[in-house]
């Protein structure tokens, strides 16, 4: 069985994120790899993505961007702290004026982001080659 291609995801509307939200479920990342341009109205965001579609215990770096952005919130993200680890659970997206709308990354411990959007428009890409992990995400039930 031949090793699964490094994703390149595009979403351009709600069920294209649920695909990019699944594929980043148990990503981590520091907070200082998280980046808001305002000007550019972009943000990005450099994860380390465990491979579900592998089958094995494997992370590969994963880049995360989405363009469109209006404004970004945070809140209970330690922005003082740029080596601080968040673990994203999920991507929410909540339809507003249309094409547009709120973004929400939800992280483990009640942390997030909230991005408002002109419309859905972002990109999924793995950035490296995968390495093996010990450990496989788990969560208490």
């Amino acid at each position: 069985m031949a090793a699964p291609q490094p994703l390149q995801l595009l979403a351009e509307d709600q069920e294209d994120l649920a695909v990019i939200s699944a594929a980043l479920q148990d990503a981590v990342a520091k907070v200082g790899d998280i980046s808001f341009e305002a000007k550019a109205r972009r943000l990005t965001i450099a994860f380390n993505r465990f491979r579900w579609e592998s089958g094995a215990r494997q992370r590969v770096r994963s880049a995360l961007q989405v363009g469109g952005v209006l404004s970004l919130q945070a809140r209970k993200i330690r922005r003082d702290r740029r080596d601080a680890v968040v673990e994203l659970l999920t991507i929410a997206f909540e339809p507003g004026e249309a094409p547009g709308g709120v973004l929400t990354l939800s992280f483990a411990g009640g942390g997030d982001l909230r991005a408002e959007i002109e419309c859905v428009d972002a990109v999924l890409a793995d950035v490296s080659e995968p390495w093996s992990t010990p450990r496989e995400p788990a969560h208490e039930a």
